[in-house]
């Protein structure tokens, strides 16, 4: 069952009809679940139902089911299995004859989708990254070809340096990063990742991205640009990197130059 991402009044009127009837609500947090019922007077009793316990707990709600109970699987925010437990559950109850319905609700990939202005009548989403560097630069190199506009989540404590590899892999590529969707301090920033960085928010909150067509803006980039569109470059993304010659690499390497004839340029823009 989908709940509400954030504000609570973003819930379907058969949820609530469910959460009522239902025997037990499975729930990954239930202090956070608590408040949901609380603030519609609900009263079903919930169990903890998490990644971490999720085995353990799985067969003693399968015979709940069995019995002739009623079980509704919730999680913090949005929908059960996408970037969250309860896949476990699930496929034992289909593998054991039991009926699972879902109840659909708010999404936060596609609330960023809406709010972002991108053009999807495809896109590919692709949950968290790895929190490994080296694990989410491999990941994030195998996503460089992709022909479709890209959703991810983001924990607030990694959105800075996962827009730094992405911009090390993809180039300085459009993005929507959106933060704290449907709560009071919504927040928005869409733009190339150096403008992003500059006006990025306070890392509060768990953030979703929209990032360009990967494909499509490396398609785009073919055709060289001229020595000045490479220094206004320059001067966009050299607050991102740990020094001048590490965005000059970038650039080098992204236009197929010597580090030395962009390093001319940069320097000769200087003097104009």
């Amino acid at each position: 069952m989908a709940t509400p991402i954030g504000n609570l009044r973003d819930i379907t009127l058969r949820a609530l009809d469910v959460l009522k009837a239902v025997s037990l609500v499975a729930a990954e947090d239930t202090r956070r679940t608590a408040k949901l019922l609380a603030h519609y007077g609900i009263r079903t009793r919930t169990l903890s139902f998490h990644s971490h316990n999720e085995a353990q707990r799985a067969p003693s709600v399968l015979e709940r089911l069995r019995a002739g109970e009623s079980v509704a699987l919730v999680t913090d925010a949005g929908t059960p299995l996408v970037s969250d437990p309860g896949a476990r559950l699930v496929r034992t109850a289909l593998a054991a004859g039991v009926a699972v319905e879902p109840i659909p609700g708010a999404s936060a990939l596609l609330a960023a989708l809406a709010m972002s202005g991108v053009e999807a009548d495809e896109f590919t989403f692709v949950g968290f990254p790895p929190s490994r560097s080296n694990s989410r630069i491999k990941w994030l190199r195998n996503l460089s070809a992709e022909p479709r506009p890209l959703i991810l989540f983001e924990a607030p404590h990694r959105i800075r340096r996962t827009l730094g590899d992405i911009t090390d892999i993809f180039g300085d590529i459009e993005v929507s990063v959106c933060r704290e969707i449907t709560k009071l301090h919504e927040e928005l920033v869409k733009g190339p990742i150096s403008s992003v960085l500059r006006s990025l928010p306070e890392p509060k909150g768990e953030f979703t991205l929209v990032i360009q067509a990967p494909l499509a803006y490396s398609q785009a980039q073919t055709e060289m640009p001229s020595d000045n569109d490479i220094a206004e470059e320059f001067c966009r993304i050299a607050e991102i990197y740990p020094s001048r010659r590490s965005a000059i690499k970038y650039l080098a390497g992204k236009y197929g130059l010597k580090t030395s004839a962009v390093y001319l340029i940069v320097e000769g823009a200087k003097f104009k």
